[in-house]
């Protein structure tokens, strides 16, 4: 039974985020300020992201179980206390780079910033899976997928429009073509217009060339089919 994967959206964003970044620290020259002030903004970025997603799950996923699986809710707390830890050394090794005083300071401090991320990714990318497959399993035991769908809306209606569109927009970079037509369609289906537009003109963004015609073809071939 193909059940609503409620983390699934959203941790497809997180992901290509990660993905990104790493790649991104990787052809970064720390001796070069403007290549080093790119990526570390982008770090900073992943860090307050990865909180948010933390703070948001904490207080409107895995509070739906509390009261069901409280030993289970108390274990990915804990782990949400880890992460934060993580991103904070992330974050502490990022401030240092502004008080390296030499290049080879720079590209000291450049490795350290390489390896705290990539602690911060591992333990991400493997915290994000666990939660795919036992919280899901706990939310699916207790809850329909329409129950599930409100909980979603939820935490859409409580999220800031500036984490929104950081979201969103690594939720386009995440994910598949036929994803991004179907999310697109459901947002021309129930939300206002100028919303619609909005998530439009960020696809047409962030997509390449290729992957914006394509959206737009099967848009236009629902439209006529309507």
């Amino acid at each position: 039974m193909n059940r609503y994967n409620i983390f699934y959206q959203v941790h497809k964003g997180l992901r290509a985020m990660l993905y990104e970044t790493a790649l991104l620290l990787q052809h970064t020259d720390f001796t070069n300020f403007d290549e080093a002030e790119q990526t570390i903004e982008q770090l900073l970025t992943v860090v307050e992201l990865f909180d948010k997603h933390a703070h948001t799950e904490d207080t409107l996923v895995f509070d739906a179980i509390t009261s069901f699986e409280p030993s289970l809710v108390n274990a990915f707390e804990q782990e949400h206390r880890e992460d934060h830890a993580l991103g904070r050394r992330l974050t502490g090794v990022i401030l240092s780079y502004g008080y390296a005083v030499s290049s080879s300071d720079q590209l000291e401090i450049g490795r350290s910033i390489a390896s705290a991320f990539i602690e911060f990714m591992i333990f991400n990318l493997n915290h994000m899976a666990k939660e795919e497959d036992v919280i899901n399993k706990a939310l699916w035991k207790h809850y329909s997928d329409a129950a599930l769908h409100g909980i979603t809306q939820k935490i859409i209606s409580s999220l800031p429009h500036s984490h929104m569109i950081k979201f969103s927009t690594w939720m386009i970079r995440g994910l598949s073509n036929n994803e991004i037509i179907n999310w697109l369609r459901e947002i021309k289906n129930n939300a206002p217009y100028p919303v619609f537009q909005s998530m439009l003109q960020m696809a047409q963004q962030q997509l390449n060339s290729n992957r914006w015609l394509r959206v737009q073809e099967a848009l236009a071939e629902g439209a006529m089919a309507a």
